[in-house]
């Protein structure tokens, strides 16, 4: 994935991707006849799934000239986005600026400083939708300084997962893959993979794991009434939504942990859906994706006993 169009290539684009399927073993006692599996997209090299949608969003930027030299480099996160862009930004030699829930974790914020990215942290109270008007907010009183990479409404970030994840999913999962199991940060994963999957194998159910509004799961995003949705998640592709109960995603963090696969809270939602779909079809074969590393949860409290 070697940035073209504006920028001399750099080697950290060509890293990302790639990543492992791996079998997960962490429901096996309660489900002996399912098969369950996770695109480890802690592999990545900002860490998580975000490296994938941020790499081509930057790199059709610069391809297409929407991103100048001297520009800033725009959006919001609650922190893995926002990492990808420091990272890459940082190789470019791009300043960049992020507008982030002050609720995001502490190990997320120093990473982002780390590459000397710019913060703009907002009310945790007003919800991430808060940072989503901000940015906006700021872009719009600044538009030739700033490349708003506006990572909800880009159509880089999905074509990301059509193109790539999903690629990568179909030639590693076994034949009988019954269900594909995600989330919604931006609806590029979801979105992406969903569309390549009804392509390839409509007979792929696709299940979206749906955060409650409180207390919520970092790097997931509430949907419904008095929410700001996506503009590109396509609703169309998911077939079933599964409400997630936090607490018992949090262990089943830990219960991956146990197992020596050591991710995200968002990886122990997805997991939870996937028991909610296995209690209905105790031998299917579901796929999900861990989306990142658990050391960025450290401080959140999700590894306290």
């Amino acid at each position: 994935m070697a940035v073209t169009g504006g920028a001399a290539a750099h080697p950290l684009f060509d890293l990302v991707g790639g990543t492992p399927l791996i079998e997960v073993s962490a429901l096996r006692g309660e489900f002996p006849q399912a098969s369950v599996y996770a695109k480890l997209e802690s592999m990545n090299p900002g860490g998580s799934i975000k490296d994938r949608p941020a790499a081509r969003m930057l790199r059709d930027a610069l391809a297409s000239g929407a991103l100048r030299p001297g520009q800033t480099i725009l959006d919001s996160s609650s922190g893995n986005a926002g990492i990808a862009y420091a990272m890459f930004a940082a190789a470019l030699g791009y300043p960049v600026e992020i507008v982030i829930p002050a609720n995001a974790s502490q190990e997320r914020r120093q990473r982002l400083t780390a590459h000397g990215a710019r913060l703009v942290v907002t009310d945790a109270l007003l919800g991430y939708d808060e940072a989503l008007r901000e940015v906006r907010r700021r872009y719009e009183a600044d538009p030739d300084r700033y490349y708003f990479a506006d990572q909800y409404s880009n159509q880089s970030n999905w074509l990301a997962h059509y193109e790539g994840t999903a690629v990568e999913l179909l030639a590693q999962a076994p034949p009988d893959v019954t269900h594909f199991v995600a989330g919604v940060g931006t609806g590029g994963t979801i979105t992406g993979v969903g569309r390549r999957l009804r392509e390839e194998r409509p007979d792929v159910r696709i299940v979206g794991a749906r955060p409650p509004e409180f207390p919520g799961v970092e790097g997931l995003k509430p949907l419904g009434s008095g929410h700001i949705e996506p503009a590109i998640l396509d609703r169309a592709v998911v077939d079933d939504w599964i409400d997630v109960d936090v607490d018992a995603a949090g262990a089943l963090s830990f219960a991956l942990a146990r197992t020596g696969i050591f991710v995200g809270q968002s990886s122990g939602a997805y997991l939870y859906a996937v028991r909610q779909v296995l209690e209905r079809e105790p031998a299917a074969c579901v796929v999900t994706v861990f989306s990142d590393i658990g050391d960025r949860y450290v401080s959140s409290g999700l590894w306290e006993p």
